[in-house]
């Protein structure tokens, strides 16, 4: 690799830290660890993405504003091209994105257990150990297995009383 591609590659990361998530406009898709990959061809720039989920509704339009920033960053011709393995885990978001959905008002998601599985419990209330974004509390419960997208689940604080979503690890 030259210089020249290194600041090239570089450059599109920057582009690219810029890219907010359309579901989750607190977090670019770099923050989100969408991107899996910057890699210069003679004939381009490939970005790799990974979507959260395969049936996700954001994926079409993440892919053109990806394409939009590489363009408006003077950093054309380029492509995207999809991995979907490994599959997109919550463990990816950086600490910058876990920081940044505290900020937001949602509670970031914990890490995956070791081997993957993280069970999902579709009914009944219970206290969840989701700590409240905005005062801390812990006295948390789940109201709802979805929140405003599939990756997010919604919750109430007991102390404060304030409703706040929580992304779900996955």
């Amino acid at each position: 690799m030259t210089v020249a591609s290194a600041s090239r590659a570089d450059s599109a990361w920057a582009a690219l830290n810029e890219v907010l998530d359309p579901e989750v406009p607190a977090l670019s898709v770099v923050d989100l660890g969408l991107v899996r990959e910057v890699i210069e061809h003679e004939d381009g720039l490939e970005i790799v993405l990974t979507p959260t989920y395969s049936g996700c509704p954001a994926t079409e339009v993440i892919e053109q504003s990806v394409l939009d920033a590489i363009a408006a960053a003077g950093l054309g011709p380029a492509r995207v091209s999809m991995r979907r393995a490994p599959a997109w885990s919550s463990d990816w978001i950086s600490a910058e994105g876990r920081r940044k959905l505290l900020d937001y008002g949602i509670a970031p998601p914990g890490p995956v257990a070791a081997d993957g599985a993280v069970p999902i419990r579709i009914v009944g209330r219970r206290a969840a150990a989701v700590p409240c974004p905005r005062c801390g509390s812990a006295r948390t419960e789940r109201l709802s297995a979805f929140g405003s997208t599939a990756c997010k689940s919604l919750h109430r604080c007991l102390d404060c009383r304030e409703p706040f979503e929580h992304f779900k690890p996955i």
